[in-house]
């Protein structure tokens, strides 16, 4: 008699929670319908794409598909890491992205604590729109402007130079250049954009705060320096575990652009060595195999630095 009583009780929780849940469902149905794209985007292109990975370990032959092609195993991956260029395209990923996050990470840090100090908002809704706008122009239009700016045929840069009377510079060909070249079109294009999530959280900022430091006679300085930057610390940091996620992810379309036959030395990194090696002659596998090594990196990588974050007291992103 107790055991069906147990029972009768379990099946009651079940069921009133089971209710619970449907009426929450729906109390919050027009959330999730909003969420539905954001959802299906991730199914449709993220997860569903996972199945072709299988292909890093086969030997892949398109009129073959998937389940008729050879299965090799580890042999792509054993390409890749004696592949001769190796390590020179590695080293140059990888000093791009620490390029990436010395000088162009803080840089909207700094531009979003300089426009929440801006007190004309005709002033700083004009400003915002500019450092915002190349963010909306492609790679091939940033890159095209710069190769305007400093062509030696007429380029502004070198006429420039030349007024005072230096010697013109071949910035586009010159293999030093092009690092330098490469982080300031990042920083033109990204800066301003990299802002609006700075701002959104620093407007979240109890302004109580801000007047009580004033109070105490604390200055404009003081006031960022223990109000702010303390309040959107833990946005700093989530977004640094992401970006390091993407340690290997420097983007195609930008390096391919400024990529020649004289810079390729310290500008070829792994995407355009992809593209180059793997899908120009049509070796499938070998670039799915880089692609997954570039995904296990940065997973490997995002589950360290947020675990260092745990340890240090901070959110991180899970």
């Amino acid at each position: 008699m107790q055991e069906v009583k147990v029972a009768q009780n379990m099946v009651a929780r079940k069921s009133k929670s089971s209710s619970e849940l449907s009426r929450r469902l729906w109390k919050n149905k027009w959330i999730y319908v909003m969420l539905l794209p954001g959802i299906l985007y991730f199914i449709v292109f993220k997860y569903i794409p996972m199945y072709g990975l299988i292909i890093s370990f086969q030997n892949y032959k398109p009129f073959k598909g998937v389940t008729g092609s050879e299965w090799v195993g580890l042999e792509h991956f054993k390409r890749l890491f004696t592949e001769p260029d190796f390590l020179n395209i590695l080293s140059n990923t990888l000093i791009l992205f620490v390029m990436n996050l010395l000088f162009y990470f803080p840089i909207p840090i700094i531009l979003a604590l300089m426009l929440n100090e801006v007190r004309g908002d005709l002033f700083k809704k004009v400003f915002q729109t500019i450092v915002y706008l190349p963010h909306f122009m492609s790679w091939v239009i940033i890159v095209s402007i710069s190769f305007v700016m400093l062509t030696m045929d007429g380029g502004i840069i070198n006429e420039l130079i030349s007024y005072f009377g230096l010697e013109k510079i071949n910035f586009l060909l010159a293999p030093e250049w092009f690092r330098p070249i490469y982080i300031l079109q990042v920083i033109w294009r990204e800066a301003g954009w990299g802002t609006i999530i700075y701002l959104a959280a620093i407007a979240s900022i109890d302004p109580g705060l801000y007047e009580a430091a004033r109070m105490d006679g604390a200055g404009r300085l003081r006031q960022v320096w223990h109000i702010t930057l303390p309040a959107i610390r833990s946005v700093i940091i989530v977004l640094l575990i992401l970006k390091i996620g993407a340690v290997l992810e420097l983007g195609f379309e930008h390096v391919y652009l400024l990529l020649n036959s004289m810079n390729r030395e310290v500008a070829e990194i792994i995407d355009t060595y992809v593209y180059t090696a793997g899908l120009k002659q049509g070796q499938f596998s070998y670039s799915a195999a880089i692609g997954l090594f570039k995904s296990f990196i940065g997973l490997v990588l995002v589950m360290l630095v947020n675990r260092i974050a745990k340890k240090m007291g901070e959110e991180g992103v899970y």
